[in-house]
């Protein structure tokens, strides 16, 4: 059973780049568009995440361009008092269906395929098929295919752990956590990754006494302070007066272990145990709230990476054994959002292919809806290409650099583009820019602020070429 279809772009995931790219698509062009998704609704990841996640990030600049998500509310109690509302897992999926059922398909010029496996797309072909009936499609695509797919997005609930789990251990993952949880009387996080912070938070915030907790930690996390990532002018100073001292410190940086403990002393970085110096760095946002929470967790396993778990002991890649209490629960948290050591960069525009990377991090809602404005108003690939640049993703403080230079860059070149300038000037998902977009001549501290970060930019930008030419001669 084949049913051919003809479009002019078929968009591989509905996930949050997926949704991004084809709200801002149906805003600057007429074009037809099918969607197909492995998944039951719109969501993406979102749909196999664990029930106390939230976003790191204030709702208000997630999502699509053209439909808020939440209510600008600032929290009042809970360890993100006094910041912007964090939506939970549910309220997300709630979001992006709405937007599919309420924008997307009224439109008349999306059609939306879920419980459906993308398989191939040749010379302006593609093919996939229904998961549940066996049903076969193949589309003409006219213009491009968009594959969302690209960075490989993984969640606990759906990874293969590298590690073995002896008969008679219970390992679990984030999802599976708060109904097995009451059966335990002590537990163990794998991983030190953000998920791993969401359940040392969780446990500890259901009752976990601290102690009855350890923490497999491989290596430790810089994390973004969420108090200067608020992305509204109500935290204007906090925001950009920690900007400002950013780019002095790295101006001025010799290396990036000093460099990072100067973002450290000016706001714009935290990290949990002031006596490690992190070797991880992923953009993770996190509040000095759930800073103080983790810091109860003093059971750590810093031994490497797990191996195998077995009854009452763990055996470590480096051959160790650590002793473990009896009757405990392993919550397995070494999924990674992205694969960041190896995700590698490509063009964005291809003739008949469009791959949505970061162009400016970490904001892959921004990113995506700027790719398909790009993609909809200049003449050739070429162009697009020249306006959106790809941004590595950074696995260590090293890799900040260039993620940072290349955050800069994009930036610089946005303000010199006007008609993209225009566009972003307009675009809620641009966290940035909503800070100081409404600042008026009259602003005089405002302005004074403004003034003073400027004049640190194009040092900053001198000496992160320098750093990052200093490490890739090194390596």
């Amino acid at each position: 059973m084949l049913e051919k279809m003809e479009t002019d772009y078929l968009v591989v995931g509905t996930g949050a780049v997926g949704m991004a790219f084809v709200d801002t698509l149906l805003d600057e062009s007429n074009a037809n568009i099918i969607m197909v998704d492995n998944h039951h609704q719109p969501g993406g990841h979102w749909n196999d995440t664990y029930s106390f996640v939230r976003l790191h990030q204030p709702s208000h600049f997630y999502g699509v361009a053209s439909t808020p998500l939440g209510s600008m509310r600032i929290d009042e109690t809970g360890i993100n008092k006094g910041y912007f509302e964090l939506a939970t897992g549910n309220e997300v999926q709630s979001y992006f269906e709405k937007v599919m059922r309420e924008r997307f398909l009224p439109s008349g010029r999306v059609r939306y395929f879920p419980m459906c496996e993308w398989q191939s797309s040749e010379a302006g072909i593609t093919r996939f098929t229904n998961s549940l009936s066996g049903k076969k499609y193949e589309v003409s695509v006219s213009q491009k295919l968009v594959d969302t797919t690209y960075f490989n997005t993984t969640v606990p609930s759906r990874h293969k752990r590298a590690y073995d789990v002896g008969d008679g251990v219970a390992c679990v993952t984030p999802t599976q956590l708060p109904l097995a949880a009451e059966k335990f009387d002590s537990y163990c996080i794998v991983g030190a990754g953000k998920t791993a912070m969401d359940v040392g938070i969780w446990l500890l915030g259901s009752g976990a006494q601290p102690d009855a907790i350890s923490w497999v930690c491989p290596r430790h996390s810089w994390l973004l302070n969420r108090e200067v990532v608020q992305g509204h002018e109500k935290f204007f100073f906090e925001s950009m007066n920690c900007i400002t001292e950013q780019l002095a410190a790295i101006a001025r940086a010799k290396d990036v272990d000093q460099l990072f403990e100067d973002l450290e002393a000016c706001g714009f970085l935290l990290r949990i145990h002031r006596d490690r110096t992190p070797s991880m760095f992923h953009y993770a946002v996190i509040s000095k709230g759930e800073i103080e929470q983790l810091r109860k967790i003093s059971k750590l396993i810093e031994n490497g990476r797990v191996s195998a778990i077995e009854q009452e002991q763990l055996l470590m890649q480096d051959g160790s054994r650590v002793p473990m209490p009896a009757n405990s629960l392993y919550i397995d948290c070494t999924a990674s959002a992205v694969n960041f050591i190896d995700s590698k960069l490509k063009p964005i525009f291809e003739p008949g292919l469009i791959t949505p990377q970061a162009t400016q991090v970490p904001n892959p809602c921004f990113s995506a809806a700027m790719t398909a404005f790009v993609e909809a108003n200049y003449p050739n690939d070429e162009a697009r290409n020249k306006a959106c640049r790809p941004i590595p993703l950074p696995d260590n403080p090293t890799g900040w650099l260039t993620s940072q230079l290349g955050n800069m860059m994009n930036q610089g070149a946005f303000n010199r583009d006007p008609i993209l300038k225009k566009w972003v000037a307009s675009c809620r998902l641009d966290a940035f820019g909503r800070v100081s977009r409404g600042v008026k001549p009259y602003h005089l501290k405002k302005i004074a602020v403004l003034t003073r970060l400027r004049k640190n930019i194009k040092p900053a930008v001198v000496n992160l070429k320098q750093l990052i030419d200093k490490y890739n001669t090194a390596a």
